[in-house]
């Protein structure tokens, strides 16, 4: 088989799994116990896809340093491209293809979202060696799923003609159907869940995107030449991929082309779109409950419930699903959770910061989680990691207090430079220039209490910065 290289799709807010996801901390990045995630999954899946290459990241700006930080747990390198903005499927994996081929190369791509959840891993290694025979032909190969029952949330496929041992012509893709239409086309067989998921080669997919969608080709061709490149991101030219229409691969390619085909994969599979998904697809206890985190049930049925930041109990409730963070707890019964974007809508409207910011903020450094936060105080946990610093800064509005948890911290406070460690503490004035190292071979973890009349994010002058943000706000 010839090398494939995992194309993995970050995009999208999960607004559906509100509180847990949020604008800057979506879904495949969320924590799902123990330091799983879906992305990480979907790493090491890719990982361990025989013959695969280093994979090909196409996210947001605004979640590049989740992508990095959860690379570098898995071990895994990678070249990240930065959309500007998203902009669907077809423009995401065009960049890809255009980045894979920039040396001559011209790899089958293994198109992957970030946050889906898939069981039996052999199962699938099985399909992508099935695909690749049909892409190696020259085909444009989506993968279906199994249907488990007349789901109206997903997009199906229908079997045509069969392409050897291997897998089928598309005959045709159907919308979302309704209750009755799907269970019909259950009965009929020949009909495959949508997954998302894809192997073609690159060539063949920019072909046939500048036959189809000849704006989307120009557009990401302009882009990907306009690039610039920053240590280990790429960012294709803003104002040409802008220009690019929104639309996805399907639309775009797939329901036009005459080259695709569908390989069936019998494995358990789901988007994980609701918190109802996540109720099915989660371990329930005798009574009929999944629980996450610090939870304790009396008499409780038929629930999901996900504690993050302290004791969650419930007692004598049925049917509902009940998610904790440290800043919002939502209630729902589960036949309603899809309701959850009309409250995140409200709060959009309202300009909560609760939709769209997260307590957790990954930086290039590390990361820090706002503990407490009030009107003129802030108290957050800095985790540095081993070798990293953060900016040489200075702060017009605020004073921070630093108190070493574990570690060794080196600081530059004014002319000083000084080294901290476990139990100590140092005070930064308002106004003073300001830098903090870990130059030790441990994680850097530390308490900093912010006071002052304005604590925002922006409150930031940087001088000098490893990272390349000068004047960026993050």
């Amino acid at each position: 088989m010839q090398n494939i290289a995992p194309v993995i799709l970050c995009g999208g807010s999960g607004t559906r799994l509100w509180p847990l996801s949020r604008e800057t901390y979506p879904k495949q990045f969320v924590d799902m116990g123990g330091g799983k995630t879906l992305f990480k999954d979907t790493v090491l899946r890719a990982k361990h896809t025989p013959d695969s290459m280093e994979p090909v990241i196409v996210c947001n700006e605004a979640h590049r340093f989740y992508v990095t930080a959860e690379l570098y747990e898995c071990g895994v390198h990678g070249k990240i491209l930065l959309e500007p903005a998203p902009r669907n499927t077809a423009p995401a994996i065009a960049l890809a293809a255009f980045a894979l081929k920039e040396d001559g190369a011209d790899p089958l791509m293994l198109v992957l979202p970030s946050d889906h959840a898939i069981g039996d891993e052999g199962i699938f290694f099985e399909g992508v060696k099935r695909a690749a025979a049909l892409a190696e032909q020259g085909r444009i190969v989506t993968f279906g799923i199994a249907p488990t029952g007349p789901e109206t949330g997903f997009g199906y496929i229908e079997q045509g003609e069969a392409l050897g041992a291997n897998g089928y012509r598309v005959a045709r893709f159907v919308e979302k159907p309704d209750a009755g239409k799907a269970a019909g086309m259950l009965a009929k067989g020949g009909y495959s869940w949508n997954s998302g998921m894809f192997l073609l080669r690159a060539s063949v997919y920019l072909k046939e995107l500048e036959r189809f969608a000849p704006q989307i080709y120009a557009a990401c061709n302009a882009a990907w030449k306009g690039r610039k490149d920053d240590q280990a991101f790429s960012r294709p030219d803003s104002d040409a991929f802008l220009s690019s229409p929104s639309d996805s691969i399907d639309y775009a390619v797939m329901e036009q082309t005459d080259l695709a085909a569908v390989v069936p994969l019998g494995v358990s599979w789901s988007d994980l779109g609701s918190w109802e998904a996540f109720y099915q697809v989660g371990q329930q206890d005798d009574s009929g409950n999944v629980c996450s985190g610090d939870v304790m049930t009396e008499g409780a049925e038929d629930c999901y419930f996900n504690a993050n930041h302290r004791l969650l109990a419930a007692i004598g409730v049925s049917g509902l699903v009940v998610v904790e963070t440290q800043d919002a707890v939502l209630v729902a019964p589960r036949d309603r959770v899809q309701d959850v974007k009309k409250i995140v809508g409200r709060l959009q409207s309202a300009q909560r910061p609760e939709c769209r910011q997260h307590p957790l903020v990954y930086r290039p450094w590390g990361s820090y989680e706002t503990l407490v936060m009030d009107g003129r105080f802030q108290v957050k946990r800095i985790i540095v990691n081993p070798g990293a610093e953060l900016s040489l800064q200075m702060h017009h509005h605020r004073a921070e207090h630093w108190v070493v948890v574990s570690g060794t911290a080196e600081v530059t406070n004014g002319d000083l430079v000084k080294l901290f460690t476990e139990n100590q503490s140092t005070y930064i004035p308002v106004g003073t220039m300001h830098r903090l190292k870990n130059p030790g071979v441990i994680p850097l973890v530390l308490i900093e209490i912010q006071s002052g009349s304005y604590l925002g994010e922006d409150d930031i002058v940087r001088f000098a910065d490893v990272y390349g943000r000068e004047g960026q706000l993050c």
